[in-house]
């Protein structure tokens, strides 16, 4: 009876934990994979590389391209060189700094939809979303 007993608990077990891996998320292929968002209106995009170490993500970068290929860092929202305009640069600024925050928050919280969108930088955050959930997609099917 006690076999039995331990048998039905083990099966159990078992169904639990498969039923929580699909209930949580699909099983992903370790390897890194890097997948770009569509343009934006102002022919932007996105690009990030996710690192996945036995199904849990170990890395992730994010960053976005201008349409001319310069990437959007400090100098962001300046002309020439120089801030022309406060107001713009700041906000730029906001999304550059939204875009480690992304990155860093998906490795925190393992789950895409756990990622906050930050105010102001709502494009970048689409841009994330879609570029991630390709990765995702590719780390499904193990293709790098």
């Amino acid at each position: 009876m006690l076999k039995k007993y331990v048998r039905l608990h083990a099966l159990a077990a078992l169904f639990l934990l498969y039923g929580l891996r699909f209930a949580y998320g699909a099983s992903y292929n370790d390897g890194t994979y890097v997948a770009v968002s569509g343009k934006d209106d102002r022919g932007a995009y996105g690009e990030v590389s996710l690192t996945i170490e036995q199904n849990k993500i170990t890395d992730c970068v994010f960053v976005t391209y201008q349409k001319d290929g310069k990437i959007k860092g400090e100098d962001y929202g300046k002309v020439n060189g120089i801030v022309a305009n406060a107001d713009y640069y700041d906000k730029a600024q906001l999304a550059v700094n939204a875009m480690k925050t992304y990155a860093n928050q998906l490795v925190e919280t393992q789950k895409l939809g756990d990622v906050d969108v930050i105010a102001g930088a709502t494009v970048a955050y689409d841009q994330f979303v879609e570029a991630a959930e390709e990765a995702f997609n590719q780390a499904k099917k193990g293709k790098k």
